[in-house]
């Protein structure tokens, strides 16, 4: 790789932390070893493990499946919504396979390290059903890719991070790619090189018009420079010639400087492109159980109720004979409830207004 000089040294700080290499696949019974293991597309992620014991990849799943709900979402505290938190602890529901790789790479005083990352494929269809019971946004597809024009100053002057430097740039695109969608690098040639001063001073008009030969018509214009504290990085994202967000962040590791590009264009994508989720809003519902002749009865109801994900609320509000009426607070509407039931639900029905559930 030719660098560009007074270059060397930022791109040297960026890869030193980001060379690790596959080196061998352990196998869980649904591909060989030696297969190239990575996660792809919306519905897969991959997490580290300490090992390949049930309690660790169960964990793993959890994890994985938050990580999927985020790029489904594109909202960055998925996990922090009500009622994902429960669910993830049976993220097993949702696994369509996986399987581990083994990464190695090297510590900082050069010894060889070796790191266990589990690759989880979840069943897409389930997943959108969670997503939509759990009331989180859908970003809808296909999903844009922005083009990243971002000017690099270690001291030595500011210089354009082009496709010929695409492995430095590797902890900005890879965030992307954590937050559900892809950002792109300019080519890089001498007259785009030339662009770095309108990048400096944030001319978003001048960078657009550089850009037109690209598409989508969106650009994440960026300078990433050094300072007392570390690096700051100054962001501006721009959609069709609109200024969508703007915003600034300052870290001692360059390369989460970096990263913080890739999520201020998700918030923002999330919240001009992002719908409501289908299941219908959050809220109070009144609902009818039928069919509870005992205390057992209402205590394997209750107890049900209290484990699904959805309801975060249970008010018990007037019994007649075998019926008991509840207000349920819901985390979306009752089209998440029913999604949500599962198939070891001690009820079945829903039917009528309000619904009404019959006990096995």
């Amino acid at each position: 790789m030719r660098w560009i000089p007074g270059f060397a040294l930022a791109t040297a700080v960026l890869l030193a932390a980001i060379t690790t290499t596959p080196v061998a696949y352990a196998q869980s019974g649904l591909r060989t070893e030696g297969d190239a293991v990575s996660a792809r597309g919306l519905y897969q992620a991959e997490v580290p493990v300490n090992g390949q014991g049930e309690e660790e990849r169960q964990g793993g799943f959890a994890r994985a499946l938050g990580t999927v709900l985020g790029k489904l979402s594109g909202d960055r505290s998925a996990m922090s919504r009500p009622g994902v938190g429960a669910e993830l602890r049976n993220a097993k529901d949702y696994v369509d396979g996986y399987d581990y790789r083994q990464d190695q790479g090297t510590s900082p005083t050069g010894a060889p390290t070796f790191r266990t990352t589990l690759v989880v494929r979840f069943d897409e269809d389930q997943v959108n059903g969670l997503a939509g019971a759990l009331g989180l946004p859908v970003w809808p597809q296909p999903r844009p890719k922005p083009v990243v024009w971002l000017a690099i100053n270690d001291g030595s002057g500011p210089r354009l991070m082009g496709l010929q430097h695409a492995n430095a740039a590797r902890p900005l695109l890879n965030r992307a790619i954590e937050r559900g969608y892809g950002l792109g690098l300019p080519a890089g040639g001498a007259a785009e090189q030339a662009l770095v001063g309108a990048i400096w001073r944030q001319d978003t008009a001048a960078v657009a018009r550089a850009s037109a030969r690209y598409s989508p018509p969106m650009q994440l214009v960026g300078k990433l420079y050094r300072n007392k504290g570390g690096w700051t990085a100054d962001w501006v994202f721009v959609d069709a010639g609109k200024v969508l967000a703007k915003w600034s962040v300052t870290d001692a590791d360059a390369r989460r400087a970096m990263a913080s590009g890739a999520d201020g264009t998700a918030d923002a994508l999330v919240k001009r492109y992002g719908k409501r989720g289908s299941a219908g809003p959050a809220g109070t519902y009144r609902v009818l159980f039928t069919g509870i002749r005992s205390t057992d009865d209402y205590l394997r109801l209750t107890g049900h109720l209290q484990k699904m994900a959805v309801v975060r609320g249970i008010t018990p509000v007037r019994a007649s004979g075998d019926v008991v009426e509840f207000d349920l607070e819901l985390v979306s509407g009752l089209a998440g409830f029913r999604r949500t039931m599962g198939e070891e639900a001690p009820f079945t029905g829903g039917e009528g207004e309000p619904p009404a559930y019959q006990m096995r």
